[in-house]
């Protein structure tokens, strides 16, 4: 498999992943002033953001392979505790890279509509 599709497929399966670690970081109290989202078809996204979109979607897959096998055959109350290891993982993997989880998440919902925006991003992942 290449790693555009790859890639693309990560940023299918990580919108649904980073929902529940959106919720959880707008309901952390914030330290800044709020930064604004893009719109769903926004392609004027800065390119400092696309690299950081781009590094933080190379952690994020990583971890969120990492914990897929982990979580695979455990029992329900372990997989809960993983998927709750996994959101925080993937929420410090965005904001190390200095994005909000719903920074990133419009960023990559962003890139699904729009093809000039997932170029760029597959463009740094190589």
């Amino acid at each position: 498999m290449s790693l555009s599709l790859v890639a693309v497929t990560c940023f299918v399966g990580l919108l649904s992943f980073t929902a529940a670690a959106s919720a959880q970081d707008r309901s952390a109290p914030s330290d800044g002033p709020s930064i604004q989202a893009p719109s769903t078809t926004d392609s004027n996204i800065p390119e400092a953001k696309l690299d950081a979109v781009a590094a933080a979607l190379k952690i994020v897959t990583s971890v969120t392979n990492d914990y897929e096998q982990r979580i695979t055959g455990r029992p329900e109350e372990e997989k809960r505790h993983l998927l709750t290891e996994a959101t925080q993982a993937v929420s410090k993997a965005v904001t190390d890279n200095g994005l909000s989880v719903a920074e990133y998440t419009a960023i990559l919902k962003v890139a699904q509509n729009n093809p000039a925006v997932r170029d760029k991003i597959l463009q740094r992942l190589k």
